[in-house]
């Protein structure tokens, strides 16, 4: 995880409040957002479950582009060579936004302009670098062109595709300086503050845990997975964990580059400042859907440094590693907007691995939205699109989640709670029941429900983040059960409360 941000710690909601907008989630959607309303003279408070950035936006390697992660490829298949366009558009007004915001006071988050290099696998065809060129180029993406390599050291990567004027920022910094800008307008940005609730209509009511309630004319959920107003956005988008380590490198020796290749998944990589003689080579990837990884966190970590060490050969020892989670939308663009008609509440999600860039899209798109005002990029983002090239895809994702379900016949991962160690955890089966049974590191055993009390999955115990992760939503919990992430709302009941069964669940969410 990224540190080295000041000022952390957010002030507590005590009592209510009033504000003409409330955002749900201060990672850099929310953060970015308020900053834009505040701009513009709306009085806004900002709810966080935790603390402002701690959430994916901590976990990010903030790589701000214009190569989208999808690829223009895809894209353009998907929705036409003109929404493409102003999606192109879109991302490079949102790296503009930051640049600007980072050079007119927004105090020093390391931003840089980096050209980015894209090259194939290591025995495959440049044949699909091709159609990038020609479909970013088509999507109107500033400047890609072909090179002969990449500019690697000893590392021949053959033809690849240069993106220039890409960025990279210190996202935590980010975070410190958006919170201070928001503060010095008409904002408020508030730490555990966990909302449970919120209540649509004109103004709309929003409950945080301990009794506090902001009434708002308008609200922004911009947690990474809605947790309100969107039910019909989980079967849009799918959770995936990704993975990243860092290491030293002397300074100079890697260009300062983003790189990216098409390996499945694909590898992506920058540099961040570290003192007058290295810099830190942070390298990520090694994807895979949450809570339905094979092998362990370990095993994806060694083959990033196996990736990393044949190509960056100057690498010292890994100093840090983390994972983060990623919305993966159908369609791989952000869902932004209304997600239903008549209402004011609006959604920030599914940012499919560019959530840095999505942020501040949805900073800039929003903004007109809520003043009232036509915006070009409202179609290329509305929630409540559908896209007919994707219902293949969209019924792939559908039936994985259906087959997370079986879990309910299934047997537990062990027979009985002796085997597993203290710090970690298990889900037995016992009767009817799926137990998740996590051991304290004091040797006693706390036992909860393994039910999602989202939609009725099975979670799975994830040994490196030491969570219970749902595989069909992506919502986390701690190990004794207490909410980490959405779309959940909820903790995992603990043993002993009243059986849950699949039907009262999918009842109580209709």
């Amino acid at each position: 995880m990224w540190m080295g941000a000041a000022e952390r710690s957010a002030p507590r909601l005590r009592g209510s409040a009033r504000a003409d907008v409330c955002i749900v989630g201060a990672g850099i959607a929310g953060l970015a957002t308020a900053w834009r309303l505040t701009q513009a003279g709306y009085s806004v408070v900002v709810l966080d479950a935790r603390e402002p950035g701690m959430g994916e936006t901590s976990r990010t390697t903030a790589h701000l582009v214009t190569a989208l992660d999808r690829g223009w490829n895809a894209l353009t298949a998907i929705h036409g060579d003109a929404l493409a366009r102003l999606a192109a558009d879109s991302h490079r007004a949102a790296i503009d936004e930051i640049e600007a915001f980072c050079a007119g006071g927004g105090g020093d988050c390391h931003f840089e302009r980096l050209d980015g290099f894209l090259f194939a696998a290591p025995g495959t065809a440049h044949t699909p670098l091709e159609a990038e060129l020609d479909a970013a180029q088509r999507a109107g993406v500033d400047g890609v062109e072909m090179v002969s390599r990449a500019p690697l050291r000893g590392y021949d990567t053959g033809p690849c595709l240069r993106f220039p004027r890409q960025a990279a920022c210190h996202p935590l910094r980010l975070v410190s300086a958006l919170r201070g800008a928001i503060t010095r307008g008409r904002g408020h940005v508030f730490g555990r503050a966990r909302v449970e609730g919120i209540e649509p209509g004109r103004p709309a009511r929003v409950h945080v845990a301990g009794g506090a309630t902001v009434t708002a004319d308008a609200v922004v959920v911009a947690t990474n997975s809605p947790v309100a107003g969107a039910p019909a956005l989980h079967a849009m988008q799918a959770p995936y964990r990704t993975y990243a380590i860092a290491a030293p490198v002397p300074r100079g020796s890697i260009t300062n580059a983003l790189y990216w290749d098409t390996e499945e998944p694909f590898h992506y990589v920058r540099l961040e400042r570290s003192d007058e003689r290295n810099d830190v080579l942070i390298i990520g990837g090694a994807d895979h859907k949450t809570g339905q990884g094979g092998g362990t966190a370990n095993e994806r970590y060694r083959r990033l440094m196996r990736w990393a060490r044949l190509r960056f050969p100057t690498m010292g020892a890994v100093t840090s590693h983390w994972s983060g989670q990623v919305m993966e939308s159908v369609d791989g663009l952000a869902f932004i907007g209304r997600p239903q008609a008549g209402t004011d509440l609006f959604v920030v999600t599914g940012d499919s691995g560019n959530g840095m860039t999505h942020g501040m899209v949805a900073a800039l798109l929003l903004g007109d939205l809520i003043a009232g005002r036509e915006n070009p990029w409202q179609a290329v983002y509305d929630p409540r699109r559908r896209r007919v090239s994707t219902v293949g895809r969209l019924a792939k994702e559908n039936l994985n989640v259906a087959l997370q379900l079986t879990d309910w016949v299934r047997p537990g991962e062990l027979a009985d709670a002796s085997t597993i160690a203290a710090g970690s955890g298990a889900v037995l089966r016992r009767g009817l029941r799926r137990v998740a049974v996590y051991r304290r590191p004091s040797g006693q055993l706390c036992e909860l429900s393994a039910i999602c009390p989202h939609l009725g999955c099975v979670v799975r115990w994830n040994a490196a983040e030491r969570t219970w992760d749902c595989p069909c939503h992506g919502s986390r919990f701690q190990p004794e059960g207490g909410v980490i992430a959405g779309p959940a709302t909820r903790a995992l009941t603990p043993l002993g409360a009243e059986p849950e069964t699949l039907p009262e669940r999918r009842r109580e969410q209709r």
